[in-house]
């Protein structure tokens, strides 16, 4: 190893012990103490069954929070879905969180090298002849300092040849330490879904700023009523913003959230999408979410899964190659599918089924129920059966 790298490692190294003393100083008895006890308040609130719609809970835990996906993961693929979101990363923040009001908020994707970030072992700002900026982040302003999770970049406050703004140098974790020269900078700190842009300038030596967010925590769930879970599996969330643009059509902040996440948000009104299924099943409601709270939601589905077969007669085997239709009453198509056990979630409701196999057409009319999943065999004796109960 050269000289040079040796050197790097060891003012690392004594940068790392730095910082992990001044944090347990920090904490204290008092501190570990509270963090305990804010534990055992968020195990207390998930246990007890909070009703719908915006009941604060308790202060929400600094952890990291997964970001919206691009793609839309199969709902029928829980596993999929999973690794699809928590392999997500923090996406870039809007124009208009980084512009910070009226400046001007273009960014460049390239990283200049003549800035290296930080991590969030780098620690407290280290040498005072060096020209250092060592940025902290905390929810509200007496909350305790956020050590993971955290998404830092900087900015420069200027506009470049192609109309942007450099990005100087990223870091993520908790607290970050940044090598920048000595001038005016913008720093978008990002925790889940919730960011925030600030202005600072850089002086000779030594730079410390804490930001803190005007934000709390929205955790949500779905149900049919308070004694009739749904499947998580099939159950996502999106969260929008209450504003409408010149289209007509609101922010999205985050799509495809999984029942349970806890997502970091900035305090505020949002409206939320519950989609059970991908057919017809979809209940929105506006939440508020109050700074350094956890809000927890329980939005309920008036809907029920059934499965379709096309059988001889009742309890019979399922005939392959089957081709089926809902509809509406009124003969309004509602979903299209093939296969021999195909299932769908449906609003409760009347609906007319058909199936098509080898060139001829079976239909029946059936209805679902809310929370009461039911298999609807349509026989091709005289195309009509009762739906048999799976649940």
């Amino acid at each position: 190893m050269s000289p040079p790298a040796k050197r790097n490692r060891l003012m690392a190294f004594l940068s790392m012990r730095t910082h992990l003393l001044a944090s347990l100083a920090r904490c204290g008895a008092k501190g570990v103490r509270a963090l305990v006890l804010a534990s055992l308040v968020l195990a207390s609130a998930a246990a007890s069954g909070l009703p719908a719609h915006a009941q604060q809970a308790a202060p929400v835990p600094p952890m990291p929070i997964p970001s919206p996906v691009d793609g839309e993961p199969s709902l029928d693929d829980p596993a999929g879905s999973a690794a699809a979101y928590d392999n997500a990363t923090a996406a870039q923040p809007s124009l208009e969180m980084l512009l910070n009001e009226n400046m001007p908020a273009l960014m460049s994707p390239e990283v200049l090298p003549y800035a290296p970030s930080g991590t969030a072992d780098t620690g407290k700002p280290g040498d005072p002849d060096n020209t250092t900026l060592y940025m902290m982040a905390r929810l509200t302003p007496d909350g305790p300092l956020i050590d993971s999770g955290l998404v830092w970049r900087v900015y420069s406050d200027t506009i470049n040849e192609q109309g942007e703004l450099d990005l100087i140098a990223t870091s993520e974790g908790g607290d970050a330490e940044f090598r920048l020269d000595p001038g005016t900078y913008l720093v978008h700190t990002a925790y889940g879904h919730a960011g925030v842009t600030t202005k600072l300038s850089v002086q000779q030596g030594q730079t410390s700023r804490t930001v803190v967010f005007n934000a709390g925590g929205i955790k949500l769930n779905s149900a049919v009523s308070k004694t009739i879970p749904l499947n998580s599996a099939k159950v996502r969330f999106d969260i929008y913003g209450t504003e409408f643009n010149a289209r007509g059509e609101r922010k999205l902040i985050a799509r495809n959230v999984r029942p349970g996440t806890i997502v970091p948000l900035n305090a505020g009104t949002y409206h939320i999408t519950s989609r059970y299924g991908r057919v017809n099943a979809t209940v929105r409601a506006d939440i508020r979410v109050e700074p350094g709270k956890l809000t927890e939601a329980t939005i309920y589905h008036n809907a029920s899964e059934i499965t379709l077969k096309l059988v001889n007669s009742f309890g019979g085997e399922a005939i392959a190659n089957t081709a089926w239709s809902i509809l509406t009453p009124s003969g309004d198509s509602v979903v299209e599918g093939d296969g021999a056990f195909p299932t769908y979630v449906l609003v409760a409701g009347k609906y007319t089924v058909v199936a098509r196999n080898q060139g001829r057409l079976f239909s029946r009319n059936f209805e679902v129920t809310p929370g009461h999943n039911t298999e609807v065999e349509v026989r091709t004796e005289d195309g009509n059966a009762a739906g048999l109960a799976t649940e």
